[in-house]
């Protein structure tokens, strides 16, 4: 039987749909694409690696290379392990919580829209900043968890997205949401380990169009949030009532 069951599936990836034991999720190929770019796009908007290399760069200014390497493998580590766990329990933390869907992309929208406004104005959200401390012992603290793993990297923004794209559907939706966010951390690595070179070319100008065109996204993000959250949110009380 698993070896029938194995064969039934390998043949309906190859013909781009996937069938659950409980119901039938027709995802085609394009749709399974067009999901993996979306939600790479929606990472990669607010995570931001170019601008957040500027960031690692300038806290990591009086490490060596070793260390500048060691620091930014253990930041991105932890955020994915971050990202990863509210992708896997979102639904069980919906349960337990009692929220619903509609809820989370009302809220979630939100946060992205004001992440995505922030870096539209030139300016970095609070939710996804460091404010140093005055602290004399300041430096010696590990800056991979924070603030570069968080906020910087797996902030409230990220996390909403994550669990916005992973609880939208089945598993192939967490699966997609987790492999888009790993990728981009591969990305991030690399950018992190030719981070003074990669300041360097981009320049001050460059990084300032690039945040800006990347808050655009985010807050196209966010009101495509909220507007599918008040849809769902309709159709929610439409069905009690």
């Amino acid at each position: 039987m698993a070896k029938k069951h194995f064969c039934l599936a390998t043949k309906a990836a190859m013909l781009g749909e996937y069938k659950d034991e409980n119901n039938w999720v027709d995802i085609t190929m394009h749709e399974l694409a067009t999901l993996a770019i979306t939600v790479f796009m929606g990472f990669f908007a607010m995570m931001n690696p170019i601008a957040n290399t500027a960031v690692f760069v300038g806290l990591t200014g009086g490490q060596s290379a070793a260390e500048r390497k060691r620091t930014a493998f253990r930041s991105l580590a932890t955020a994915f392990c971050i990202v990863a766990a509210f992708c896997l329990l979102g639904k069980g933390i919906f349960e337990l919580f009692g929220i619903t869907l509609p809820a989370l992309r009302l809220a979630g929208g939100i946060l992205v829209f004001l992440v995505g406004y922030h870096m539209l104005q030139g300016a970095s959200s609070k939710l996804h900043s460091h404010t140093p401390s005055n602290d004399s012992d300041d430096e010696e603290k590990d800056i991979a968890v924070s603030p570069l793993a968080l906020p910087i990297l797996a902030g409230p923004g990220t996390i909403a997205t994550a669990m916005n794209y992973s609880a939208s559907g089945g598993i192939i939706n967490i699966i997609v949401t987790v492999i888009a966010f790993a990728l981009l951390c591969l990305i991030t690595f690399i950018c992190f380990l030719y981070g003074p070179k990669l300041v360097d070319k981009v320049g001050k100008d460059g990084i300032n169009i690039t945040t800006r065109l990347m808050g655009l996204i985010l807050t196209v993000i966010g009101m495509q949030m909220l507007i599918q959250g008040v849809h769902d949110a309709y159709m929610l009380f439409q069905g009690v009532s």
